[in-house]
């Protein structure tokens, strides 16, 4: 077993209270953040006088051989060692001898993996954006070739007004821009360095936390030594913000699901990204949209379990907290994987836009174009509401669209209706006449195309 306390014990560890105690298995995984907090550490120290040049170079040389020695494979990370902490010391301490020892000084494990995590969660906070960057990329290249796709807009998952596939597309891009502020607000304000603080209440070292956070590249040392060791509010934070963006993919994938059924036909999946049947020789399964639905209550499920860790802790550190650590490594996996498995397939997916337009028309989704044309010919609007409510059993009992009816048929039910009715009620005006900032007709939505481009280019 190698840790590093043990001076105060007369025995050694039960085996099964170190293998439960341990993190090695799990936190193996930021070895190369770990080295570079202790470079950056043990930098500081000697520019403190803490260590010597010498001593400093040793340390720093010995670090980067064992960094190069796991990436290359001649090192293994194994669970000989208690934690990612103590593997990197032993290792040092086996190759250079003494000045070795002295890596640890001014600091606790408390501050160490506080420092570990947050360099860790950074780095994926950054892969993150970059992943929601290509959906909004995929998102704004299907909005610039549909603006004039007409499909149904639907609420209550009944068809409701007609809209574009650009717009419908468009509604999505809000969202994973959304889940990019949030991922630039948690960065921004995690960003501060937590090396220092000890185990809860500084150290008498000189040390200088300011520069130890600009080598870092933080935006500055964490002002208070207790919260700097047991803050995980960044990781509830980022969990939550995943959550979100889970939730955006979830609701994508169901309606995914719902459009390559036999009943819609609004998409083709790629082969890439679909399975058969073993027994149905027909199917075309959209698995990989039911499995980011199904992998969205694995992240819920990380949120829930921090909050109710962290929940019941007193100040400062506690063991407690080291919980956290495979919660979060498998929601940040399980995020990143679903974002670039749901791009991919959005990517080669095809859209039938015949039939989402005809699905439109038999949707009675013009109604309410028909009763805006009685309105503007003199009709009272709760009349022309019943005059169109009429059209619409009309059209039900003789399996029709209102597009299908002809004059005579529209006569019967209201003289008002004249020729232009048609031109009124068809996809292209309907949609092209709602042009309000946000709205899809193609006019607004050429302006939003060029609004969420110039932020692609900028963000």
């Amino acid at each position: 077993m190698a840790q590093l306390w043990g001076g105060r014990f007369t025995k050694e560890t039960d085996q099964l209270v170190y293998n439960f105690n341990a993190s090695i298995s799990f936190d193996k995984r930021f070895y190369e953040q770990d080295i570079r907090g202790s470079i950056a550490h043990v930098t500081m120290l000697a520019k403190q006088g803490i260590l010597t040049e010498d001593e400093k170079k040793q340390i720093i040389d010995g670090l980067n051989g064992i960094r190069e020695d796991v990436k290359n494979g001649t090192l293994e990370i194994t669970d000989k060692y208690e934690d990612i902490h103590s593997f990197v010391e032993a290792n040092l301490i086996d190759r250079i001898g003494d000045a070795g020892k002295k890596l640890h000084t001014g600091r606790s494990r408390n501050d160490q993996v506080a420092l570990d995590m947050r360099l860790y969660t950074r780095d994926e906070i950054i892969e993150l954006d970059g992943l929601l960057k290509e959906i909004l990329e995929v998102l704004l290249k299907l909005m610039k070739e549909n603006v004039e796709t007409y499909m149904p807009g639907f609420t209550h998952l009944q068809k409701a007004q007609p809209i574009t596939l650009a717009h419908h597309m468009g509604a999505y891009f809000e969202m994973f821009k959304r889940d990019r502020s949030r991922m630039k607000d948690i960065y921004k304000r995690m960003n501060y360095c937590p090396l220092g603080a000890g185990a809860l209440a500084g150290t008498t070292y000189p040390l200088d936390r300011e520069y130890t956070a600009e080598l870092l590249d933080f935006a500055g040392p964490t002002l208070n030594s207790m919260d700097s060791v047991s803050d995980r509010d960044y990781l509830i934070e980022l969990l939550s913000a995943m959550s979100t963006v889970m939730m955006h993919l979830s609701r994508f994938s169901e309606e995914v699901i719902i459009w390559n059924s036999n009943e819609y036909q609004f998409v083709d999946i790629d082969d890439a990204y679909s399975t058969g049947s073993s027994i149905m020789p027909q199917k075309k399964n959209p698995d990989i949209a039911e499995l980011v639905r199904g992998k969205t209550g694995r992240v819920y499920g990380a949120l829930t379990s921090l909050l109710t860790t962290m929940k019941g802790i007193p100040l400062a550190y506690n063991k407690d907290m080291q919980e956290d650590k495979e919660l979060v490594f498998d929601a940040i996996d399980t995020t990143k994987g679903c974002l670039a498995l749901f791009t991919g397939m959005l990517k080669t997916m095809k859209f039938n836009d015949a039939r989402m337009e005809e699905s439109a028309k038999h949707g009675f989704t013009n109604a309410t174009d028909a009763a805006d044309y009685l309105v503007n010919h003199g009709v009272p609007f709760r009349d022309a509401h019943g005059i169109v409510g009429q059209l619409v059993l009309y059209c039900i009992e003789h399996k029709k669209a209102l597009d299908d009816m002809t004059m005579e048929e529209f006569k019967a039910i209201s003289p008002v209706f004249e020729e232009d009715i048609y031109d009124a009620i068809s996809m292209k005006t309907c949609v092209e006449m709602r042009n309000t900032i946000g709205a899809p007709g193609k006019a607004a939505m050429e302006k939003v195309i060029a609004i969420e481009e110039a932020y692609l280019v900028t963000e």
